[in-house]
């Protein structure tokens, strides 16, 4: 089983090897980078067989050329140097990077994934020392339904303030899935 490689973790690792005094390898490595991101937010949420066409057609050529480049340009520095690190980074991944051109389910990176769960991290030091287990877990549920209300495009408070009321006015159990984010986001836009 292969692994996907997350170009923005590519792109950072690149970004903090940057010498103060700047660096052409760097700025010509984000060019390359922007460009493929650029045939990304083309395609995004459309099907996954029509971004695997486009990223066959016009993404492929850009990662073939990217990494013949960046192979070339890895041979003139010193693996040792924080650049040469980012950049060996990269190429000793490259099957891993190259995942997503092969595959229209798989992103070419993580963001998503990553600030779908980072938000609820800005209290985590309750979470992570809730004192009990109950209470991580109700944390868990917490930040889950949070999440999930994000990714529903529904604002969180709105949706819980909602909710308590429903709760309190006594909704019944067992009608509980049109208390669920995403029933919330359809009655909140039905035209959508």
């Amino acid at each position: 089983m292969k692994l996907a490689f997350c170009w923005a973790h590519g792109r950072r690792k690149l970004i903090k090897a940057k010498p103060k005094k700047g660096s052409p390898i760097v700025d010509e490595a984000l060019v390359r980078i922007a460009a493929l991101y650029n045939v990304e937010d083309a395609i995004r949420g459309s099907e996954p067989d029509h971004r695997r066409a486009v990223r066959q057609n016009l993404s492929r050529p850009l990662v073939d050329e990217f990494f013949t480049w960046l192979a070339a340009q890895a041979a003139r520095i010193s693996r040792k140097s924080e650049l040469g690190e980012a950049l060996a980074y990269m190429l000793r991944r490259q099957d891993g990077f190259r995942l997503f051109l092969d595959d229209g389910r798989v992103d070419m990176d993580s963001n998503l994934v990553e600030n779908a769960i980072r938000s609820p991290a800005m209290n985590r030091r309750n979470a992570l020392f809730a004192g009990h287990d109950d209470g991580g877990r109700s944390w868990a549920r917490f930040a889950s339904l949070i999440g999930t209300c994000k990714m529903n495009g529904v604002e969180p408070y709105a949706y819980l303030r909602d909710l308590f009321t429903k709760l309190a006015n006594g909704h019944l159990d067992k009608d509980i899935d049109a208390l669920m984010p995403w029933a919330y986001a359809e009655a909140s836009h039905p035209s959508q």
